[in-house]
C-alpha cells in the first residue's frame, strides 16, 4: 500500500497503516507529536502502536530539536542477522543442546559476564574504534558514572522482554544467526537521566504531553545528550556485535566437521536518532521502531517468536524519510496478553521451536503480535524481501 495522509496541527500524517485499525490511544499520541513547534514530518508504520511518549512505529523528523523520550529508554536498539554456509540437513534431530549452548555463551534477562568479552578474541568483530569508544565514557552524564564497570560486564549480553537470540531457515533451508537487543542497562540510565532534564525546561512547560519534551539546537542541554546518545546508540551497536562473534563462536565449535562460513553480518538500528537531509533542510530524525530503508539499505523486520522475520532491502521512499517497520508490532500490552492466554497456548503457538515455553514469556505470545505477513505487505512501496525466515531456536531473557 501507498500512504494514507491525515491532518495533523504542523504536519500531516503519513501513515502505511489502516487509521481505522490504529487504536485511540496510540492516534492521540500521534496528533500530539504533529503539535510540536519544531516537526517538520511524521511517518507512521504499519507495526505501529502505543508507547511512552511518541508511538512505536513512528518516524519523526524535525529541525533544532530531539525528543529524548521519543527515541525511548533502549537507545540503539536494533537486530543483527548473518546467513552462515549450514543447511537444515546439517541440523540435529534435538535442539535442546544447541539452544543450551547458545544460553551459556550468551547471558539474558538481567544479567551479565563474570568479566568483560574481549572483543579481540571473536571472529569478525569490529574492533577499530573500540579503546576510543570506552575512553569518551569519561565524557557521558555524571549520574551514570557508577555503573562502568556494569556496563563493561553487560556488553554482550541479552537483555529481556522482547529480546531474542535465534537459529533460523530461509525457504532455500540456509541456516541464519538472527538477535534483538540494545544499550542495556547503560542506555536506560542515560535515557531516563535526559528526559527528566528535559522535563524541566521552560519552553517544554506548554506541550500537551510532557513526555514529548525536547531538548532544542545549540543549548548546553542538546550537546549534552547527543554526546549520550550517539555513545549509547554506539554502545548498542558493540553489543549486538558481540553477541553475534559469541554466537558464531558456538555454532563454528557444534558444527566442527561442516567448518562454517559467515557471509557479512547485516544490522540495523530501530530506536535512534540520525542526522539526515530531506529538501534542503538538515533534519533529526527519530526511529522509534523503525529501521532505515534508504535505496539499497539492508534491514530486518522480525516477527515473534513462533512466526519467522523477513530481511528486506531499503527502497529509497522519501516520503517515509527513507523508513520502514522495525517489526510486526504489539497488538495488545503485555498484561493484557497475560490475562488472555496460558502456557498451554504458548506451546502451541511456537509448535517446533525450540524455546521457553513458561508462564514468564507468555507475554511474548505470537498471538499478541500483528500478523508480520501484513505487516510487510503494507510496506511494499518502502522495502523489497531478500529472504524470509523462520525460527528453530529462539532464546529469550
Amino acid at each position: 500500500m501507498s500512504y494514507v495522509e491525515i491532518p495533523g496541527a504542523k504536519v500531516p500524517i503519513r501513515m502505511w497503516a489502516d487509521p481505522a485499525a490504529v487504536d485511540e490511544g496510540a492516534m492521540r499520541q500521534l496528533h500530539n507529536v504533529a503539535t510540536l513547534p519544531w516537526i517538520k514530518g511524521l511517518a507512521v508504520m504499519p507495526d505501529v502502536h502505543y508507547g511512552k511518549g511518541a508511538t512505536v512505529g513512528s518516524v519523526i523528523a524535525m529541525h533544532g530539536a530531539v525528543c529524548p523520550a521519543a527515541v525511548g529508554v533502549d537507545i540503539g536498539c536494533g537486530m543483527s542477522a548473518v546467513k552462515t554456509s549450514l543447511t537444515a540437513n546439517d541440523l540435529p534431530g534435538d535442539l535442546s543442546r544447541l539452544r543450551s549452548k547458545i544460553e551459556q555463551a550468551i547471558p539474558v534477562g538481567r544479567g551479565l559476564h563474570d568479566t568483560p568479552v574481549d572483543p579481540h578474541r571473536l571472529y569478525g568483530f569490529p574492533t577499530a574504534g573500540w579503546d576510543d569508544f570506552w575512553e569518551r565514557f569519561a565524557g557521558v552524564a555524571d549520574s551514570v558514572k557508577f555503573r562502568e564497570e556494569r556496563a563493561t560486564k553487560q556488553m554482550g549480553t541479552l537483555g529481556g522482554g522482547n529480546h531474542f537470540v535465534e537459529f533460523c531457515l530461509d525457504e532455500s533451508g540456509s541456516v541464519w544467526l538472527m538477535l534483538h537487543s540494545g544499550s542495556r542497562n547503560i542506555g536506560k540510565e542515560l535515557a531516563d537521566h535526559h528526559i527528566g532534564e528535559a522535563q524541566k525546561l521552560p519552553h517544554n512547560q506548554g506541550l500537551v504531553d510532557r513526555d514529548l519534551a525536547v531538548f532544542i539546537a545549540d543549548t548546553p542541554q542538546m550537546a549534552e545528550y547527543r554526546n549520550d546518545l550517539f555513545w549509547a546508540q554506539e554502545y548498542a551497536k558493540y553489543n549486538r556485535a558481540i553477541m553475534m562473534g559469541l554466537f558464531q563462536d558456538v555454532v563454528r565449535k557444534e558444527f566442527k566437521k561442516a567448518k562454517v562460513t559467515f557471509d557479512p553480518v547485516i544490522s540495523c538500528h530501530h530506536n535512534y536518532v540520525a542526522e539526515e537531509r530531506y529538501d534542503g533542510m538538515d533534519l533529526l530524525v527519530t526511529r522509534k521502531g523503525a529501521i532505515r530503508a534508504g535505496s539499497g539499505d539492508f534491514g530486518i523486520i522480525p516477527g515473534s517468536m513462533g512466526t519467522g522475520s523477513y530481511i528486506v532491502k531499503g527502497l529509497g521512499n522519501v516520503a517515509s524519510f527513507n523508513s520502514a517497520s522495525h517489526g510486526a508490532g504489539r497488538k495488545m500490552s503485555r498484561n493484557a496478553a497475560k490475562r488472555r492466554f496460558s502456557t498451554r497456548d504458548l506451546e502451541e503457538q511456537t509448535r517446533g521451536v525450540e524455546c521457553r515455553k513458561d508462564a514468564g514469556v507468555v507475554d511474548e505470545i505470537p498471538a499478541a503480535y500483528k500478523p508480520i505477513e501484513q505487516v510487510i505487505d503494507q510496506q511494499r512501496d518502502l522495502v523489497q524481501v531478500v529472504a524470509k525466515l523462520k525460527q528453530v531456536i529462539c532464546v529469550k531473557g
